[in-house]
């Protein structure tokens, strides 16, 4: 019995450094592409061409993000705003589904599984949360977002 107690506490630790160090790897990512884009937009290029789609990019880059609340380090919540706009830009007609899967999906492949997400414009909840995995937020004023571990 002991012995299984104690591979379970080692498989455990094993996948906490994992998911630790998937976390600090895609915080070092997204801050990487924040400061390449930054400096695209202040040289003026850009980078998805133009085309039918062009008034609505522009409308992404005018697209309100607000934080309702948060605890989760700043490039996560960068790389869930990112992801949210690309969704959302390649949506003709918005699907909260889809954009809940994606997003659930996104954080799952980057920061390890257990991710939960509801899209919406009208939802109540009562979540449990992993210190630093929380975030709820807006878009366009429009979706509301929850995202937690």
């Amino acid at each position: 019995m002991e012995d299984a107690s104690a591979e379970l506490e080692r498989r455990s630790q094993y996948l906490t450094s994992l998911i630790q160090r998937a976390r600090v790897r895609a915080e070092d990512d997204v801050e990487e592409k924040s400061g390449r884009l930054e400096a695209e937009r202040q040289q003026g290029v850009d980078k998805k061409g133009t085309g039918d789609r062009g008034s609505r990019e522009g409308a992404e880059e005018t697209q309100d993000v607000r934080v309702r609340a948060a605890d989760m380090p700043v490039a996560l919540q960068e790389r869930a705003f990112q992801c949210a706009r690309e969704v959302l830009d390649s949506m003709p007609k918005l699907d909260n589904k889809r954009l809940a899967l994606t997003l659930k999906k996104e954080f799952d492949s980057l920061y390890g599984p257990a991710w939960h997400c509801i899209v919406g414009r009208s939802f109540g909840s009562y979540v449990t949360h992993t210190l630093g995995g929380f975030l709820y937020f807006s878009i366009d004023k429009q979706q509301r977002l929850l995202l937690a571990w």
